[in-house]
């Protein structure tokens, strides 16, 4: 039986709504590449010109301080395995972008969070959004930003801004809504305007969740850096895909063990930061 009923253009929507966007915001976007781009170029060049000992020596203390001797210990040799492989240049270029692609997406985040924790009309008209964005493929997310930024790695931290802002607003709007009710009573009680409320009860007790919003944020962040390195952004990623493109297994998997370091070290650091914010007494 043939299917008669017209095709809806979505297709066509979307492409039309792309091209108005770009033709008319270009000016934005130029602006903002420019600028993002200048902070990744800088950061990497900074970075990559002090001694990756130095380097790799201040980040095992901060993975000490942060979750005790085991996490400063795997960072210390995670790293030193990596620098030997000849991945050092390539871990920075991997760890900038995250850093500034998480860094985004918990600014952007964690506001809208507490917004959709204060308003039930708001988490009940975008929580479609957030399940539309938790599911849609990886891959989805780097169609729209070539228009706007074009090859390279602007265009790679904005697809990983949008692909892992959505943990950190939905775990950000859970803590907070999470709170115990009997303290928020209790905060009334004694006056607390809706700021001190928020500030001094709400989001310290909701830290724990929001922290664990982090750490899947940083992941999900990971994931898009190495995915993206096919519109052009660096890093591992960058390495893994050249080496697909080469049939060369033996680089493809140092460059695959290289993010799964990098993975466990941003992964355990955030989990442990998380478990210091927990206040004491709650598993």
């Amino acid at each position: 039986m043939e299917w008669n009923v017209p095709k809806f253009p979505l297709d066509t929507l979307s492409d039309n709504g792309l091209d108005w966007l770009t033709e008319h915001g270009s000016w934005l976007t130029r602006a903002v590449s420019r600028t993002v781009s200048d902070w990744i170029e800088t950061l990497t060049t900074a970075l990559v010109a002090i001694p990756p000992w130095l380097c790799i020596a201040v980040a095992a203390f901060a993975a000490y301080r942060a979750g005790g001797r085991k996490i400063g210990l795997l960072t210390l040799v995670g790293l030193l395995f990596l620098w030997n492989l000849r991945l050092w240049q390539a871990t920075v270029e991997t760890l900038v972008l995250v850093t500034i692609a998480t860094a985004a997406a918990l600014v952007i985040g964690v506001p809208v969070g507490i917004w959709f924790a204060l308003s039930r009309r708001a988490w009940r008209t975008f929580s479609p959004i957030l399940d539309m964005m938790q599911t849609l493929p990886s891959f989805v997310y780097l169609i729209p930003a070539l228009p706007f930024f074009g090859l390279g790695a602007v265009s790679a931290c904005f697809a990983t801004i949008v692909f892992s802002v959505a943990p950190v607003i939905r775990l950000t709007a859970l803590g907070i809504r999470n709170v115990p009710s009997e303290l928020v009573e209790a905060s009334d009680a004694f006056g607390s305007s809706a700021t001190q409320k928020l500030f001094k009860v709400q989001l310290p007790l909701a830290l724990p969740t929001i922290m664990a919003g982090v750490n899947q944020t940083m992941m999900l962040a990971l994931s898009m850096v190495v995915i993206a390195a096919m519109i052009g952004a660096g890093g591992l990623g960058r390495a893994v895909w050249q080496s697909i493109q080469r049939l060369e297994a033996g680089a493809g998997f140092e460059a695959g063990i290289g993010i799964v370091i990098v993975a466990v070290i941003l992964d355990r650091v955030t989990q442990a930061l998380a478990a210091r914010a927990r206040p004491h007494g709650v598993a």
